[in-house]
């Protein structure tokens, strides 16, 4: 094995291939071309690449691979990404199209190769957030230190590494945009080393996470925005893809969307989203990012409508703009923020284009951008940014750059009058002026504008503050401060821009989901979206990778969660608001059938369960581990729910009750209990993590006379 095989050596002769693949004008011609590159290729012996380091940490796997054993004989793609960048984003669904074009038996295996940007992107735990929320079914390696991608000279995400049969380097793609020359390179590679019987159809022990996500009422929520005149709550419920509207007391009053991802408009009950992140409301209409979908949608309440204002609903890379909205191609927009320019109150909804790394402006109404020219309502347009992925500040708005624009707000009064733009990338906040689209740093980063690893977590003034990709900022004008979600500190800011004194006011630093209820006491785990309501006195936090929304009451500086109810206080007919039975299990799961047990209507059935685990392995800390308790068919026995728990600890048995109802109804044939249980757990030695499933149904015997009293059903399991 050469040791310093890398990317660099495939160019000079990728690059001959790419040039004739541009000449050529038929599909055959390209696959000829490719097939005479691949024969060349295979020839030479200096292009295999080192294998894993062992110890790594892998994801979605039964235990580590190797290119030397269970990646032998298998055309793998290695996906060099790290899950904060966009442009990574981007490509998630051309590998999803891949892997649903060709499967492990047929030779392909794709590995994500996840190289930290951030330290926080170090954590197995948050990049095990990102492959449930990005939905990644493929394996993925904590490379924290980034051995693989420095000794292939890797030098930018994302980058896409091609691999033959024997861990040979074939073809390198970086950036994103390249999915016919993928597809081309892939179906070639696998039919070159497919007829010459190289390739091996065994399966590679993949254990998707996904398969196994416990039921609850928000998945990975990522913004959050307030009504102040009706007092409502909007929640962008991202990765049940759909769209929440609450009472500030938490009572669920429209769900829209859901629980599948897709692209409908018309009646809320048949509307779809996906991956929706920014949302506005303004009386009955909410205005909503649909990000992943590159579109911007309409939610009319009152009408019962969702309709599609801007987007063509494939990724744009037009960084200008000017079109009707509904003709505009336009690039993952992760906030919206409504606005006034030059015309009728709120007659703008602003825009941050992370795709394009711009602020756009789709007009609702006429009106005119500072400086600019007359806009008639429909017309989306880019506001500021260059569109380059740059940290730069500049009094023209067109030559200023932003990296990743993720989260907006508005401070539209005197002397302030600017726009604050959570610059995710660059970890800084921006401001951008209302009168004249000057763009100027408040807080973070430093003054070189194409350094974009200017991080940290330090309370300061100015540029010696420091941020981590901060996704979320609100403006408070009661006290004219702007409040910043820090996301990958695991905090929330505060910020005087009269002095740009930037203060830590919530959070330990800690990924967690603790309530202190002390500010400094609590944790928070990336969050990523932040309003404020009653008045100023309270923030409420989309606190993403803790699957909850909290509010901080800052008067007290204390922290509680915002209970949303599963039931709907309105007459509305929307969507269940959550899971109507147990999520599904993996195959793999052990089914286990007990004995039936008597119960009279009205007792209490307790199961008492015993688990344990394999020698020399223990749960994984904030994994989802969990237990689900249904009654499939008779849903009735547990008022229609779905009874759920965590599990933090096996030392002692699970106990879990259901009171039977007093007064039986007609049973839908034999009615039982179904407990599921969802282990998550790493290997104490190995490092590799993995998840265990398992199902008891309990069949009962009931006696319709009514009775007391409890019975317990003991249950064990190892897994």
């Amino acid at each position: 094995m050469a040791s310093r095989c890398s990317v660099s050596t495939l160019f000079p002769v990728q690059s001959q291939l790419d040039n004739a693949l541009d000449d050529a004008t038929t599909q055959q011609e390209k696959e000829d071309l490719v097939q005479q590159y691949l024969k060349k290729l295979d020839e030479r012996e200096d292009l295999k690449i080192p294998d894993f380091q062992t110890g790594l940490e892998w994801l979605n796997t039964e235990g580590p691979l190797s290119l030397n054993k269970e990646l032998a004989g298998k055309v793998v793609l290695l996906d060099f990404f790290t899950y904060c960048c966009i442009n990574c984003i981007h490509i998630l669904p051309d590998l999803h199209q891949l892997e649903k074009r060709h499967s492990v038996k047929d030779g392909l295996v794709i590995v994500g190769v996840h190289s930290a940007k951030f330290p926080n992107e170090k954590v197995l735990d948050n990049i095990r957030s990102a492959v449930l929320r990005y939905d990644i079914c493929h394996p993925v390696v904590n490379d924290s230190e980034a051995s693989l991608w420095h000794e292939l000279e890797i030098s930018c995400w994302p980058t896409l590494v091609l691999l033959g049969p024997r861990g040979n380097l074939l073809f390198s793609l970086v950036g994103e945009g390249h999915r016919d020359r993928l597809m081309l390179f892939t179906d070639c590679a696998l039919r070159y080393y497919g007829e010459r019987g190289l390739l091996k159809a065994h399966t590679v022990g993949i254990k998707l996470y996904k398969d196994a996500l416990p039921p609850s009422i928000l998945s990975f929520p990522g913004k959050v925005a307030i009504d102040n005149s009706t007092k409502r709550l909007v929640i962008a419920d991202t990765g049940h893809h759909r769209i929440l509207v609450v009472s500030s007391t938490g009572d669920l009053l429209h769900v829209i969307g859901g629980p599948e991802s897709g692209r409908k408009d018309g009646d809320v009950s048949e509307a779809s989203f996906n991956s929706p992140q920014g949302v506005a409301i303004k009386g009955d209409t909410v205005y909503v990012a649909d990000t992943e979908n590159h579109l911007i949608r309409k939610i009319d309440l009152l009408e019962g409508k969702v309709s599609t204002l801007a987007g063509v609903g494939t990724q744009g890379t037009d960084k200008e703009g000017g079109a009707m909205g509904p003709q505009q191609p336009i690039s993952s927009p992760w906030d919206v923020m409504l606005g006034t320019a030059s015309g009728d109150e709120d007659n703008v909804l602003w825009i941050a284009m992370a795709g394009t790394h711009q602020i756009w402006a789709l007009f609702l109404a006429d009106g005119k951008l500072p400086k600019g020219s007359e806009s008639k309502a429909g017309i989306c347009v880019r506001w500021a940014g260059s569109g380059n992925e740059e940290n730069r500040n500049n009094a023209y708005p067109h030559k200023a750059g932003f990296a990743q624009p993720s989260g907006l707000a508005l401070a539209p009064e005197e002397p302030w009058s600017c726009m604050y733009v959570a610059d995710s990338e660059s970890s800084t906040i921006r401001t951008l002026a209302l009168k004249d689209g000057a763009v100027k740093l408040l807080v973070g980063g430093e003054r070189d504008p194409l350094n974009l690893f200017a991080f940290g977590d330090v309370d300061g003034k100015g540029v010696d503050a420091k941020l981590q990709h901060p996704l979320g900022v609100v403006w408070a004008s009661e006290q004219n401060l702007l409040y910043v979600a820090d996301s990958y500190n695991h905090k929330i800011k505060v910020v005087d821009p009269k002095t740009k004194q930037c203060s830590t006011l919530a959070g330990t630093g800690d990924a967690g989901g603790t309530l202190g209820p002390e500010f400094n006491k609590s944790c928070f785990n990336e969050p990523g979206g932040i309003c404020v309501g009653d008045s100023g006195k309270l923030l409420y936090v989309a606190d993403t990778n803790n699957h909850q929304v909290k509010v901080l009451d800052l008067a007290s500086k204390t922290v509680s969660l915002l209970p949303i109810s599963r039931e709907y206080t309105d007459s509305v007919p929307t969507k269940p608001s959550g899971p109507t039975k147990a999520p599904t299990l993996p195959k793999s799961a052990a089914r286990k059938e007990m004995p039936p047990v008597a119960v009279t209507a009205g007792q209490t059935v307790i199961m008492s369960v015993t688990l344990s685990l394999p020698e020399g392995t223990k749960l994984t800390e904030e994994a989802p581990s969990c237990w689900a308790l249904s009654a499939e068919g008779n849903g009735w026995l547990l008022d229609h729910q779905v009874l759920t728990g965590s599990i933090k600890d096996l030392s002692q048995p699970l106990c879990i009750s259901a009171k039977l109802p007093a007064v039986m109804k007609e049973l839908n044939g034999s009615p039982s209990l179904t407990l599921a249980v969802w282990a998550y757990y790493c290997m104490e030695a190995g490092k590799a993590c993995m998840m265990k499933a398992a199902s008891f149904s309990q069949p009962l015997q009931i006696n319709a006379s009514s009775g007391e009293g409890e019975v317990i059903v003991e249950l064990t399991h190892a897994f």
